[in-house]
């Protein structure tokens, strides 16, 4: 595709879109954000930290591959592997060893797009079996707002009731509606939501340190699920407008990234899927290559939220934890119907597909692997029985 200046790339149509993206994928998973990074022992000022340093990662990263590439490649955090820490509790050597985790993942995310026969590998994984591991782990978010009703039926009552009309009358904002319920449902209930957000973001760096259980638990789930659910999906997104994206390059970048700001709690970033294909699609522009600035806005815009990361920080401080699942799960809910759709299409696929989802979502550990790595090493065990039949 052919470049253009950057005085003639811009349009609003395309900076409208990148903020519309940025603002829907913030709202639509920063809860599952949250609540992945305080499983697994982040404070309240680490939360904030970390979602001040995601913001400047997903600016830089966003700004810098689109004005590079003159593509339109989004830079999101990976919520799938969010949702994945979120099942997860406690780690020994507690969240310095999570930061070490995400360090780990970030040199392997860059491993990857440094040598080319890690990439085939992943890509040669079945995507029945991919889309079950992403599906496993998201079921237990989604299964979050009716485990909440009952202890909670108005709080949560009331975040479920603003989903759904939402879902009527304006689908596409349906999980920011779940996000400004819970904001008035703690705002009513007496929650301090403003506390410190309104002071300037404040930096709490940690140590990393690694564990064994950091690593089996942590660092190659989340590799696993951020390559497959992620990366994968986002260079087809790209390819699907007609795009030839530098994968490689993309992954060191994007890698690295994560690495440097992993110190600060800040988990994996990674190419945008679900806003990706809103950066990269005809919304943006009708023309493909003034696309890009659709991307280098939404990361302008990714910057700008995490500058109110104290904010945030503040409202989960002041909500009832069930509170900020139920708000999560919903939001989630689409993805996770996505993926179970995609592993069960395949009736020769089906068995082993549905052993990898309940599998990854028991939440069981065996061998210092955490549920996702077992169901998939369950599935393809069941596959390669199942065909050898």
């Amino acid at each position: 595709m052919e470049s253009t200046s950057l005085r003639a790339a811009v349009s609003a149509q395309a900076l409208a879109t990148g903020v519309t993206a940025a603002l829907l994928g913030y709202a639509s998973s920063v809860a599952v954000v949250v609540a992945g990074l305080v499983a697994v022992g982040a404070s309240p000022a680490q939360v904030s930290t970390a979602l001040l340093a995601l913001g400047i990662a997903m600016a830089v990263t966003s700004v810098a591959l689109s004005s590079w590439t003159r593509l339109p490649v989004s830079v999101v955090w990976s919520t799938p592997g969010l949702a994945l820490l979120a099942t997860l509790g406690p780690i020994n050597g507690g969240f310095a060893a999570v930061t070490g985790a995400f360090v780990l993942t970030g040199l392997l995310i860059a491993l990857t797009g440094l040598v080319s026969p890690l990439m085939r590998v992943l890509q040669q994984l079945p995507t029945a079996l991919t889309s079950a591991v992403l599906a496993g782990v998201l079921l237990p978010f989604c299964l979050a707002p009716a485990q909440a009703v009952g202890p909670l039926p108005l709080q949560a009552g009331a975040i479920c009731v603003a989903w759904l009309a939402a879902v009527r009358f304006a689908p596409r904002f349906a999980a920011p509606a779940a996000l400004l319920a819970l904001l008035a449902v703690v705002v009513t209930s007496g929650g301090d939501v403003l506390g410190d957000g309104l002071a300037a973001p404040r930096l709490d760096v940690v140590a990393p340190t690694l564990t064994l259980q950091a690593v089996t638990a942590v660092a190659l789930p989340l590799y696993l699920v951020t390559m497959a659910a992620q990366n994968l999906v986002g260079v087809s997104v790209l390819q699907a407008q007609g795009y030839r994206p530098p994968v490689g390059p993309l992954l060191v970048v994007t890698g690295g990234a994560s690495a440097v700001v992993a110190p600060l709690g800040a988990p994996t970033v990674n190419l945008a899927a679900i806003t990706g294909a809103l950066t990269a699609g005809p919304s943006a522009h009708a023309d493909p290559a003034r696309r890009w600035v659709a991307a280098a806005a939404a990361g302008i815009t990714y910057l700008v939220l995490g500058l109110l990361s104290p904010l945030t920080a503040g409202l989960v401080a002041s909500a009832d934890p069930r509170l900020v699942a139920t708000a999560a799960g919903l939001g989630l809910l689409t993805a996770f119907l996505g993926a179970a759709a995609a592993a069960l299409a395949r009736e020769q696929d089906r068995l082993a597909a549905g052993v990898t989802l309940l599998v990854t979502a028991s939440g069981v550990t065996a061998l210092g692997l955490s549920s996702a790595p077992l169901g998939l090493l369950a599935g393809l065990l069941v596959l390669v029985v199942a065909r050898r039949r």
